[in-house]
């Protein structure tokens, strides 16, 4: 079982920030990711998430923003709930209907 560690937005800004001051020192972004990882604790494609999220974020890089994302899993949960109770209100309507015909036929 992986220990997962979670890092502060204050420290994935720092080190979003230093990938950003050393770049222009690295033949590619893998390369200064590379070496700027094991400085923060973390590994280099958890920086490399970082790093491109932060693209997304200023409109560097297609993607889907984190509001966008947040936005996205609330509509998707509007929905789940939505299509629930769409479908309790077609069991009632079918209870109601049957019950209505079984007194019409009982009359």
């Amino acid at each position: 079982m992986s220990k997962q560690t979670k890092f502060s937005p204050g420290i994935r800004e720092r080190a979003v920030r230093l990938d950003r001051e050393q770049l222009s020192e690295h033949p590619s972004l893998w390369a200064a990711v590379e070496s700027i990882a094991p400085m923060i604790g973390c590994t280099s494609q958890t920086l490399l998430g970082w790093v491109k999220q932060e693209q997304v974020e200023n409109g560097e890089r297609d993607g889907v923003t984190t509001s966008e994302r947040e936005r996205i899993k609330a509509l998707e949960r509007e929905v789940k709930e939505l299509r629930r109770a769409n479908e309790i209100l077609k069991l009632a309507s079918s209870f109601f209907d049957q019950a209505e015909l079984d007194r019409r036929l009982k009359s």
